[in-house]
């Protein structure tokens, strides 16, 4: 039943590679996956279903994250509060607007996070490309940029807020450490890509809520978009503050935008008023996506409660490498197998083997920039990715064949760089 289970997850992750091929929609698959491995857990290890409560609340956080993001993103979007900023990128050349798009990704990923940035980003896209292949290309590079810039920031990605409380790393120490790797993740392959991409981008056409943006005045929509920026970056504030989880902050952000967003629509007809509201709005997040990360998600945890997980932390513990060349390679490694499981149980594994590692050791922020940067090489491999993926209904295999082999460029490279980096200097 141990190795079942993987067999199961792996044809499973084929068919979600294979989901245009095989005409069987991911969010389904994932589903079944998640039902499928936790029956085959509990069939294993009886005493699994004892955990499945705590791995849905740890999902549901993220879940209900993602769905207060999302439709903050779309209030945000429906009262034109992002044409105010795509108004003001006037270049329609390729590749000046990948650069412009990739750093704003890359920093504002480190103050807000990979997931919130990405859904921000891919709004920001859909009011400045038309083309949807060409928009394809700005996506994937969204996700490499947002993980990058994720993993350089103590509140950036997941896995460096994990080793950030558990008192791995210092903030300071994790952003002078891996800034260099995680830009230079980013650089090259935005330097391969824009060797490659000519032309300029077609902007689209006004939508059919521009009538009804039209119904209000520039400040109301300057005003929803600064609330709604606001929220967003008031999330890590609130965790910082109160120690409480994120999603609690992008829940109460959402509040009081929809309270606000509630005045404003008193004030217009009723057309206007019941398509400009939260109620309304809200039924235009991308719910499969949602539905998608739950199935993948209570999957992996499967994994991690049976073992399977654990198992292959041993197994890389075990590699005859000399120190540090072996924790190196241990932390690369990891950053790969990110791309295609979780990496919170792998990073979490790591927490719990290598617990005589001091604070700001070498292998934790090597491991911070790893796990973050090592999901961007397949698109179901971070948050971001996931996020992206369903909002723009980017193809498993087209990303693998376009986007992919850049990401592993980049990572490879940033992983050199912090490899020559510490040789010289030495942080740790």
């Amino acid at each position: 039943m141990f190795t079942l289970m993987i067999v199961v997850f792996i044809i499973g992750y084929i068919f979600i590679a294979m989901e245009h091929p095989f005409h069987v929609n991911k969010s389904a698959t994932a589903l079944l996956l998640g039902t499928i491995m936790w029956m085959l857990g509990n069939a294993y290890m009886p005493e699994a279903h004892e955990h499945l409560v705590e791995h849905l609340g740890e999902v549901a956080e993220i879940l209900f994250f993602l769905m207060g993001a999302m439709t903050i993103v779309e209030a945000v979007d429906s009262y034109g509060g992002f044409r105010i900023i795509t108004d003001k990128i006037n270049t329609t050349k390729k590749t000046s607007l990948l650069w412009i798009i990739a750093f704003i990704t890359f920093f504002m990923s480190a103050v807000l996070d990979n997931l919130t940035t990405s859904i921000v980003m891919i709004a920001l896209l859909r009011k400045l490309i038309d083309e949807k292949k060409d928009r394809w290309f700005f996506a994937g590079m969204v996700v490499l940029a947002a993980n990058a810039g994720g993993a350089w920031s103590p509140i950036g990605d997941v896995t460096t807020i994990m080793l950030w409380i558990a008192n791995k790393v210092s903030a300071v120490h994790i952003i002078e450490t891996t800034f260099i790797a995680s830009l230079v993740s980013l650089v090259v392959p935005l330097a391969i890509l824009s060797s490659t991409m000519k032309g300029n981008i077609a902007r689209p056409a006004e939508d059919v809520r521009t009538a009804q943006q039209a119904a209000l005045s520039f400040k109301e929509r300057l005003l929803v978009l600064c609330m709604g920026i606001g929220a967003l970056v008031f999330v890590p504030v609130f965790k910082t503050i109160t120690h409480l989880p994120p999603y609690l902050g992008m829940l109460g952000g959402l509040g009081v935008l929809w309270i606000l967003t509630g005045f404003i629509c008193k004030r217009k007809p009723h057309r206007d008023n019941s398509r400009l509201s939260i109620n309304h709005i809200i039924s235009r997040i991308d719910t499969p996506s949602i539905l998608f990360f739950l199935g993948i998600l209570m999957a992996v945890n499967s994994l991690s409660t049976c073992g399977q997980l654990a198992m292959l932390s041993k197994s890389l513990d075990a590699i005859p490498f000399e120190e540090p060349t072996k924790y190196y390679f241990i932390t690369a490694i990891i950053g790969l197998l990110s791309s295609i499981v979780d990496n919170v149980p792998l990073v979490a594994g790591a927490m719990k083997m290598y617990i005589e590692f001091p604070v700001d050791h070498y292998f934790w922020a090597f491991l911070a920039y790893a796990a973050g940067t090592g999901g961007s090489i397949l698109i179901i491999g971070s948050a971001a990715g996931v996020a992206v993926m369903g909002m723009e209904k980017i193809d498993f295999i087209w990303y693998m064949k376009k986007i992919s082999w850049l990401a592993l460029i980049g990572y490879l490279a940033g992983c050199g760089v912090y490899i020559v980096q510490e040789a010289l200097i030495g942080f740790a």
